[in-house]
């Protein structure tokens, strides 16, 4: 779809009214559920346990992917541990210090008996946001970028540092955030630093898409400036369609 009209970020009037308040990012990676009971758990968490985050005032967008074996066939990278990722679920804060209310709200409902499943947990990131572009043919600005519909999101995670915002010159990609890894907060304690994760908001076909990103990180990659560990492309989630995308 063609979209009319100067890009938000070549019109200084739209910029001067407003940024984005997200600064911190937490990711969590999941195997798929042991039991096949993917969907439930995804249609369980979207109805349940996800809208109840934004009770947090820090909290300002969440997102939920998840991997096709057609997905995971398009992987460009995919070391251990990430090799075992089927899901992912995305929390954008304004900062670090709202991890806390996250935590106290999650021990609060699961006490209620609102966590009756729980994914296999690969591990956790956390990062600070370090950069974001918006292709121009997506007329929104970077700065909203993950709150515009995505078919998906390409991830990226890698050890060093190297600016992916030329990845937005590949048709399909609408927009780039990328975050620097940190040390999560207990109870997680988890050192992310030195890593790089980077999403790539997708108004293409995932998996098609996944091609041509797939080149483009490959050439990345070749600097030796950095080291991919994942590079995959995920589904975003259709609501109350929830077996529509599963890992199986």
């Amino acid at each position: 779809m063609h979209l009319e009209g100067t890009p938000s970020d070549q019109l200084p009037g739209v910029l001067a009214t407003g940024t984005t308040a997200v600064r911190y990012g937490f990711f969590s990676f999941s195997g798929r559920e042991p039991a096949g009971r993917d969907a439930e758990y995804i249609a369980w968490h979207s109805l349940d346990h996800r809208p109840e985050q934004y009770r947090l005032a820090g909290l300002r967008a969440s997102l939920r992917l998840v991997s096709t074996p057609a997905c995971r066939a398009a992987r460009a990278a995919n070391e251990a541990p990430f090799d075992a990722v089927d899901h992912i679920m995305t929390y954008l804060f304004t900062n670090a210090a709202e991890l806390s209310g996250f935590f106290e709200l999650g021990d609060a409902l699961d006490q209620g008996g609102r966590m009756p499943l729980r994914l296999p947990s690969i591990g956790y990131m956390t990062g600070d946001l370090s950069g974001k572009t918006a292709a121009a043919t997506a007329a929104a600005g970077a700065d909203v970028i993950p709150w515009r519909p995505a078919l998906g999101v390409y991830v990226i995670v890698e050890e060093g540092q190297l600016s992916p915002e030329a990845l937005t010159n590949i048709a399909g990609v609408a927009g780039v955030w990328w975050f620097d890894g940190a040390v999560t907060p207990p109870p997680y304690d988890n050192d992310s630093c030195g890593k790089r994760i980077i999403y790539c908001y997708l108004e293409g076909d995932p998996i098609e898409t996944a091609t041509l990103l797939g080149e483009a990180v490959r050439s990345r990659w070749a600097s030796t400036k950095v080291k991919g560990l994942l590079a995959a492309p995920f589904y975003s989630i259709v609501p109350f369609e929830w077996d529509r995308h599963l890992p199986a």
